[in-house]
């Protein structure tokens, strides 16, 4: 390899080179890399360590060109957000609050890995794979070291370096992985753009909204008779013209818009008391029970009458505990949220400062009976409600829990008087 690498002493090119020659660094206790020091466990790792071209290490708490919230991403936040990039946002969420109790446990290195967004995490993976040279949070190079870096990657695609011939099948024909020799290639290549980068990044956009909204507007303009213009020489036409429909077809009227749906955010973390596991059979029957570990529901729908809002429809709420996709309307329909006052909740969502979010949506805080609410959640001010279930006793099955029915009609009575002050029983009429 040529030294042109190692003229660099920047760790996310050294780990964006090592992921594209499939050739992972070691995590190692010490800064040299050794079998005695070398280790798998994140948590008492000290040192990332690149075997290729030369030995070179990298203090796992040194700061990157990465920058989240204006601040320098350390290395160890990094690697751990690529180990993680297969898994969902709540399982990375739990897997970073984990690995942060292990480092500040006996025997542990210290310090805490920050949990990044998840735009941030998808830009962040996105680069180390090489299929985009360019991120928003990634400081550029400044003058020598990014003439060496742009050297680097013209030697790659020249064949000056690397060279690892893909593997063939037993017929002749070459598989569809691509060869470690390939992602060299790949990595110094500038890549193109199509319509939905240059619009919106590297994520599709979703027009639909405005198709929408256009076919309502050309609806209603084919629907105006078109009157006669004697000076233009512009004939009377028929309604069937305007409309584009043939006399011989039937018009069907165009049916009214759906009543939208209105979300409920659940919290994610293991500490909640309502899950989706125990949420619905809580709102509808007025019971609680504990929630499921082993639950793989993402999302729930529940009906319920509100008069003040509709009294003759029940309205159907969607329940989620991850705002993961969520279209950008989505956040309108968006009437609750169940916390238990971990800020780290709001950290994906659009509004992640608690007292922006609370004065747009209602907070709710469901705890045990008896115990005061956290010190976060009354610092929230009126925009979160607290209410407290009586404690869970095994062997009882839910005996002598006819108090739970008073928290849920408390808790549908908040939402149902929140919706009507922001207009939900005019739309809904």
């Amino acid at each position: 390899m040529s030294d042109k690498y190692t003229a660099i002493p920047d760790a996310l090119l050294f780990l964006r080179r090592s992921i594209a020659s499939n050739e992972p660094p070691i995590l190692t206790t010490s800064a040299v890399a050794s079998a005695t020091n070398a280790t798998d466990d994140l948590a008492l790792a000290t040192h990332l360590t690149f075997q290729t071209p030369s030995p070179q290490s990298y203090l796992l708490s040194d700061p990157t060109r990465f920058v989240s919230s204006s601040n320098p991403v350390d290395l160890r936040s990094i690697y751990f957000a690529w180990q993680k990039k297969d898994v969902a946002i709540p399982d990375y969420i739990a897997s970073a609050q984990q690995l942060n109790e292990e480092l500040g446990t006996f025997g542990g290195v210290g310090g805490r890995v920050q949990n990044l967004v998840f735009v941030e995490r998808l830009d962040l993976i996105t680069w180390l794979e090489g299929a985009s040279d360019e991120s928003e949070y990634i400081t550029p190079l400044d003058g020598e070291e990014a003439k060496v870096a742009v050297g680097a990657a013209v030697d790659v695609a020249s064949g000056v370096i690397g060279g690892v011939t893909a593997v063939s099948n037993v017929s002749g024909k070459v598989g569809k992985m691509v060869s470690p020799r390939l992602q060299e290639i790949y990595s110094g290549e500038r890549m193109m753009g199509d319509r939905n980068t240059v619009l919106r990044g590297i994520k599709p956009a979703d027009f639909s909204h405005v198709r929408k909204s256009a076919e309502a507007y050309l609806g209603r303009t084919r629907s105006r008779p078109s009157g006669p213009t004697a000076a233009s020489g512009i004939s009377t036409r028929s309604s069937s013209t305007t409309t584009g429909i043939p006399p011989s077809l039937p018009s069907h009227p165009k049916k009214p818009n759906r009543r939208p749906d209105p979300i409920i955010l659940l919290s994610p973390s293991a500490s909640s008391l309502l899950r989706m596991s125990n949420i619905k059979p809580f709102l509808e029957s007025g019971t609680y029970a504990p929630p499921t570990p082993t639950s793989t529901t993402n999302i729930l729908h529940i009906s319920r009458l509100l008069p003040s809002i509709d009294p003759v429809r029940p309205l159907r709420f969607i329940l989620v505990d991850s705002p993961e996709h969520f279209k950008p309307d989505y956040w309108d329909r968006l009437v609750a949220v169940f916390t238990t006052g971990q800020t780290w909740q709001f950290r994906s969502y659009k509004w992640s400062s608690p007292e922006e979010l609370f004065g747009r949506v209602l907070g709710v805080h469901v705890g045990w009976r008896g115990e005061d609410p956290p010190e976060t959640v009354r610092g929230w001010g009126r925009g979160v409600i607290t209410l407290g279930v009586d404690k869970w006793i095994e062997g009882r099955k839910g005996e002598g829990r006819w108090r739970d029915r008073e928290v849920v009609e408390a808790v549908w009575g908040h939402v149902e008087g929140w919706m009507k002050g922001r207009g939900w029983g005019v739309a809904a009429g």
